[in-house]
């Protein structure tokens, strides 16, 4: 089943949860909303579903206006953080729940019930529960069992409210690759609310990132991640590092790195910002009159190095930005820079707590202030 979301918009009081929100998504596909506290991502997903009326807009699946159906009538299923298992039904019951509530017209024969229910718990993995009570359960089987109940029904459609939200870190990341699995073999139009970068980019088809009840960016995860719209996207998705500055006939300057922007050469004295990820910065030893570029231009950041954490087969690099003049004096209270290198280069090159370092971005996503993103490879 195909979703149609046509400039739905919603308020609670003063607050305005959604701001004519769009959004097309094809029947099989499995879609992530993802975005911070508060963006109107579980507010769009309630009125998806039912249990929300959107003050303006509509709702079409598979082209028909679902605005005036009722939640029973949509066939969708849903699956919530907190499981909301029955807790005084056996694993078996709760899947059975949703087939023995229909309307007798509609009710399978006990025989059916018990199939299906068998079946959807041999596709969870988790037959052999089937007598237990989800008291008995760990997280991760509840929210199998919640998924299986969902499915139960036959849905249309089916919605996950931040599914992995109350588990353990191994657990969702168990549970990530099994729902994605579970979803290529079925195909049940499904869209589901996380904050959880990770798990969106690992587990969506396409990803809708949204801020203040508007849609930033909708894309593949590779889309979103190579090539984010905005500045929210740029930092929301993953670890970054921000640098300020300002662009100028051509040429932009950023905290101790100038290179050149033809495509800016109209700017006039323009805000600018730089993104850039921790494992784009090249880190060497600071040394004076060393980091300049072809024209004599600085072409690093000084910093000091702070803190070093190693773990595995990476080296994360807490670095304190100095002033280049004063490297004798304390650093300064500038935000922190991080920056990731192989755990073996810095075993390699020895580098000490307090050591005064230079780094440089080796790739740079530039945003100037009324103007479009350009991408830089510095």
């Amino acid at each position: 089943m195909s979703i149609e979301i046509r400039n739905v918009s919603k308020q609670f009081g003063t607050f305005q949860a959604l701001g004519d929100v769009s959004l097309d998504i094809a029947s099989g596909e499995l879609v992530a909303l993802l975005g911070p506290s508060g963006c109107g991502k579980t507010t769009l997903l309630r009125i998806i579903a039912g249990l929300e009326t959107a003050d303006r807009g509509s709702i079409l699946f598979s082209g028909e206006d679902t605005t005036d159906v009722h939640v029973r009538e949509r066939q969708v299923g849903f699956v919530f953080q907190h499981y909301a298992l029955f807790r005084h039904m056996t694993v078996f019951e709760n899947v059975a729940f949703g087939l023995r509530v229909k309307p007798r017209g509609q009710r399978p024969p006990e025989a059916q019930i018990k199939q299906k229910v068998t079946d959807l718990l041999k596709l969870v993995q988790l037959d052999w529960l089937a007598d237990r009570y989800p008291s008995q359960l760990s997280g991760g089987q509840r929210q199998r069992i919640a998924l299986a109940r969902a499915l139960a029904v036959e849905p249309k459609v089916l919605l996950l409210d931040e599914p992995f939200g109350a588990l353990d870190a191994k657990v969702r990341k168990e549970l990530r690759r099994w729902l994605r699995r579970l979803h290529d073999d079925l195909h049940v139009t499904s869209i589901f609310v996380t904050h959880d970068q990770e798990e969106a980019l690992e587990v969506a088809d396409r990803v809708v990132l949204m801020n203040q009840g508007k849609i930033e960016q909708i894309g593949s995860p590779q889309q979103v991640w190579d090539h984010p719209a905005s500045p929210f996207v740029y930092g929301f998705l993953g670890d970054v590092n921000l640098f300020h500055g300002r662009a100028h006939e051509g040429e932009v300057h950023l905290e101790g790195l100038r290179f050149d922007a033809p495509e800016h050469q109209g700017a006039q004295d323009a805000k600018a910002f730089a993104y850039v990820r921790p494992h784009d910065l090249d880190v060497q030893r600071y040394s004076p009159g060393a980091h300049l570029d072809i024209h004599g231009r600085p072409n690093g950041i000084v910093v000091q190095l702070t803190r070093a954490i190693v773990i595995g087969p990476i080296a994360r690099l807490e670095l304190t930005p100095l002033d280049e003049h004063k490297r004798t004096d304390n650093p300064s209270d500038d935000h922190l820079i991080e920056a990731q290198i192989p755990s073996q280069q810095f075993k390699d090159m020895g580098l000490k707590e307090g050591e005064t370092l230079v780094v440089t971005p080796r790739h740079a996503k530039v945003f100037v202030e009324d103007a479009q993103s350009l991408t830089f490879d510095i």
